[in-house]
C-alpha cells in the first residue's frame, strides 16, 4: 500500500454510537470499559431451554434490558432482526452525536457502510424451525429483508435519505473494521463527503452458539462468567460469544469544520491483508496480521514508535492471542517489549464485552477514540498470568492514565481476513 498522498482528503470522526452488553450507548460502554466491568453472564432465553442439559457452554455476552421500541416505531422494530435493531440504534446515536442534519446535506454526497459477520442468523434459524412446524407457505414475507447482511446499511440509507455509496462487508470478525476502512477510502477518493460506518451482530442464537461450541472455540468457564474471557492469560480456554453494534459518522475535515462539528479524532489510515493459510486458524506467526499493521502505518505516514496504544483483537483463544503477540512484536520491536523499555500499551476490551464477531472492530473503536480523548487506556481484565513469551504491557486489571496521540485498532476474522485502523488526536 502506498503512502498517503499529501493532497489526500483528511477524514475525521464526528459521531459515535454503540449498543453493547456493557452499555446501551457509547458513553455507558466506555464507562464500563474504564471501570473494568464484565458483561458476560449465564445465557437467558427459552430458545436455549429446549436442550438445557446438553449445553457444555452456558455463558455469553447478551444485551439485557434492551428495548428497541424506545427509539423505533414498534412495527419497524418487529420487522428487523436483532442485529439490525442493534445496528440501526447505534447509527441513530452516532448521527445525533455528530449534530449533522442530513436534510441540509447534498444526499448524493452522503453514504453508508455497515458490516456484519452473520447478519440475520436468528431470522434464518427461526424461519427454518417455523417452516418445519407449519409448512413453507407460512414463512414470513419479511424473512429476506430481515436476514440480509446489508439490512442495516439499507435501513440507515432510507432513514436519512443517503443516496451516495451504500454497501456492507461480511468478512467475519473483521466486518466492521473493513466497513470503516471502506468508508474512509470512499471519502478520500472524493466519492462522498460524509459516511456512516460500523458493524452490528446479534448472533447469540442456539445454532450459532452450538456451531462455535462444537468447534471448541468457546470458553467453558460456566461457573465464572465474568472471568471467562481472559485474553493473553495462560489459563484462557476460548472466546465468549457476544452481541453488539457500533457506528460512526465520518466526514472530510473541511466539511466538519464548515458546519462547526466537534471532531472526536482523525482517521489516519488503514491496512488490510489475508493470511491465505487456513479458513479458521490464524497464521501461527501472525504474518498476515503484521502486514495489515505495517500497511496501516504506511498509509497513515506514521512510524511504529508513534503509536501509543493498540486495541488488540485479543479474543482469548490460544492460537489467536499467540499469533497477534508475535505480529505486534514483529512490527513494533523494542517499542512493544516491556523488558526493553517499550512504551506501547496494548489491551483487549474483549476481556469485558466478549467477542461480538462482525461488530468487534466498531465496538473497540469506541475504546480507541476515547483513549485519545480522555487520556485513559482501558484494561485487559482477568489477566492474572500472561502466557509464556507474552512480554508486552497489556494494561492488566486496571485502566491506566496515558496520553494517547495515536491508537491502532486490530480486527482479524475467520477466512484469514485482517484489518487495522489507525486514528489520531485532531490537532486543529
Amino acid at each position: 500500500m502506498s503512502n498517503r498522498a499529501t493532497d489526500q482528503r483528511r477524514v475525521v470522526i464526528t459521531g459515535m454510537g454503540a449498543v453493547t452488553n456493557i452499555g446501551l450507548d457509547a458513553t455507558a460502554t466506555w464507562d464500563a470499559m474504564v471501570s473494568g466491568r464484565s458483561g458476560i453472564s449465564t445465557i437467558r432465553g427459552e430458545d436455549f431451554d429446549r436442550w438445557k442439559d446438553r449445553w457444555p457452554v452456558t455463558i455469553a455476552g447478551q444485551i439485557h434490558e434492551f428495548d428497541p421500541a424506545k427509539r423505533l416505531d414498534v412495527r419497524e422494530a418487529r420487522r428487523l432482526d436483532r442485529f439490525a435493531q442493534l445496528g440501526l440504534l447505534a447509527a441513530i446515536e452516532a448521527v445525533e452525536r455528530s449534530g449533522i442534519d442530513f436534510s441540509k446535506e447534498v444526499s448524493e454526497r452522503c453514504g453508508v457502510v455497515v458490516g456484519s459477520g452473520v447478519g440475520g442468523i436468528r431470522t434464518i434459524e427461526e424461519g427454518v424451525l417455523y417452516m418445519a412446524e407449519k409448512g413453507p407457505d407460512r414463512v414470513s414475507p419479511f424473512t429476506v429483508p430481515r436476514l440480509m447482511v446489508n439490512c442495516v446499511a439499507g435501513q440507515v440509507s432510507i432513514r436519512y435519505g443517503l443516496q451516495g455509496p451504500s454497501t456492507s462487508h461480511a468478512t467475519a470478525c473483521a466486518s466492521s473494521g473493513h466497513s470503516i476502512a471502506d468508508a474512509m477510502h470512499i471519502i478520500q477518493r472524493g466519492e462522498a463527503d460524509v459516511m456512516v460506518a460500523g458493524g452490528a451482530e446479534g448472533a447469540i442464537s442456539p445454532i450459532c452458539l452450538a456451531a462455535f461450541m462444537t468447534m471448541r472455540a468457546l470458553s467453558t468457564r460456566n461457573d465464572q462468567p465474568a472471568k471467562a474471557s481472559r485474553p493473553f492469560d495462560k489459563d484462557r480456554d476460548g472466546f465468549v460469544l457476544s452481541e453488539g453494534a457500533a457506528c460512526f459518522v465520518l466526514e472530510t475535515l473541511e466539511h466538519a469544520k464548515a458546519r462547526g462539528a466537534e471532531i472526536l479524532c482523525e482517521l489516519m489510515g488503514a491496512g488490510a491483508s489475508s493470511d491465505a493459510s487456513h479458513i479458521t486458524a490464524p497464521d501461527e506467526n501472525g504474518r498476515g496480521a503484521a502486514r495489515s499493521m505495517r500497511w496501516a502505518l504506511q498509509h497513515s505516514r506514521l512510524n511504529p514508535s508513534d503509536i501509543d496504544y493498540v486495541n488488540a483483537h485479543g479474543t482469548s483463544t490460544p492460537l489467536g492471542d499467540a499469533a497477534e503477540v508475535a505480529a505486534v512484536k514483529g512490527v513494533f520491536g523494542d517499542h512493544a517489549v516491556k523488558s526493553k523499555g517499550g512504551k506501547l500499551l496494548m489491551s483487549s476490551t474483549k476481556s469485558m464485552h466478549g467477542h461480538c464477531l462482525g461488530a468487534s472492530g466498531g465496538v473497540e473503536m469506541v475504546a480507541c477514540i476515547n483513549a485519545i480523548r480522555f487520556g485513559v487506556v482501558p484494561p485487559t481484565i482477568n489477566l492474572d498470568s500472561p502466557d509464556e513469551g507474552f512480554d508486552l504491557d497489556f494494561v492488566p486489571h486496571v485502566a491506566r492514565d496515558r496520553r494517547v496521540r495515536y491508537a491502532m485498532n486490530n480486527t482479524f476474522g475467520f477466512g484469514g481476513h485482517n484489518v487495522t485502523l489507525v486514528i489520531g488526536k485532531h490537532e486543529g
